[in-house]
């Protein structure tokens, strides 16, 4: 990745990235992809601040080494070449968000949970309403969409939960990875 240097901060990297879905808006830090969101504007203001927050950062759109390996890795994904995502990564949140996020990751390629499930998983002592409630942030607020596989939770009736994409965007990549599963 190039070396962009300012007195310190550290510069993250943006980019726009074209799917099936639609353009998508990526960042990069120097550690690893940072972000993928769909293109709505709300959506990556909200996100770009929680960038501002987490680092002392100047944004910078620029194309970089990650983001060569993101497209690569997501035109295989659609393709249903790839069911998994193989990219450094930097899981930006509260320790337990990132719980969250990496538990999301566990959740095989083509397989959907309920969200009581999933919520059994983090907490192994008793699934309650409190920790069914706090998961419903860190699922809202996933930097990595598509490659921190929040679609493939459910509600518990069956019925879709809100997605960051859109309902539509779910039940594309639900259809694309139940053709490969």
């Amino acid at each position: 990745m190039r070396e962009y240097k300012t007195p310190n901060k550290e510069i993250i990297l943006t980019t726009t990235i074209d799917t099936p879905l639609g353009q998508m808006f990526a960042a990069a830090s120097k550690k690893g992809i940072v972000m993928l969101c769909y293109f709505t504007p709300f959506n990556i203001e909200a996100r770009i601040d929680i960038l501002k927050k987490s680092f002392d950062t100047d944004i910078i759109p620029s194309e970089c080494e990650y983001f060569d390996m993101l497209r690569i890795q997501l035109e295989e994904y659609f393709n249903n070449q790839r069911t998994t995502f193989e990219l450094p990564m930097q899981l930006i949140g509260s320790t337990f968000q990132i719980q969250v996020w990496k538990e999301l990751l566990n959740i095989p390629y083509g397989s959907i949970q309920s969200f009581s499930s999933f919520a059994s998983k983090i907490d192994t002592l008793n699934t309650n309403r409190a920790t069914q409630k706090a998961i419903e942030s860190p699922l809202a607020q996933n930097m990595l969409n598509i490659i921190v596989p929040c679609h493939r939770i459910q509600k518990d009736d069956g019925s879709s939960n809100i997605y960051a994409g859109g309902n539509e965007a779910k039940e594309f990549l639900l259809n694309l990875e139940s053709k490969r599963a």
